[in-house]
């Protein structure tokens, strides 16, 4: 019988000895990755599984072209996005679901062309977000 005190200690030893790994499964030209599994192309990242071109991301699934992400999943040319999924063409976003385009949005679920949550035709949503990489 394993008692709580040995199950504890085991699974503390258990992540310890995760954290410590730095190998990748079954990658294809992906440098400076650790944790990484059946993804190719990939830079600077960590536990990755079947992403494509993805570059200091973190813990994402499935996604491909994505910068600096973190916890997304069938997300495409996303950066600095979080627990994201299905998504396309997020910047700064959190939380989104099957959305395209949207720049510092939070929570949405089948939007496009939105900023800070807010929706816009097309051609006005392309001009703020480049007057918003101007200021930066």
């Amino acid at each position: 019988m394993l008692t709580r005190n040995e199950f504890e200690a085991s699974l503390k030893a258990l992540r310890a000895d995760y954290a410590a790994r730095k190998d990748n499964v079954a990658c294809i030209g992906c440098e400076r990755c650790a944790r990484c599994s059946e993804s190719m192309f990939c830079t600077d990242s960590q536990g990755l599984v079947r992403c494509q071109y993805c570059s200091r991301s973190a813990d994402c699934t499935d996604c491909a072209h994505c910068t600096r992400c973190t916890a997304c999943l069938k997300c495409t040319h996303c950066e600095d996005c979080e627990r994201c999924s299905g998504s396309a063409y997020l910047v700064k976003s959190v939380g989104c679901t099957e959305c395209t385009y949207c720049y510092g949005c939070v929570g949405l679920t089948k939007k496009d062309f939105h900023i800070l949550n807010e929706p816009y035709d097309r051609q006005t949503y392309f001009a703020i977000v480049a007057a918003l990489g101007n200021a930066s």
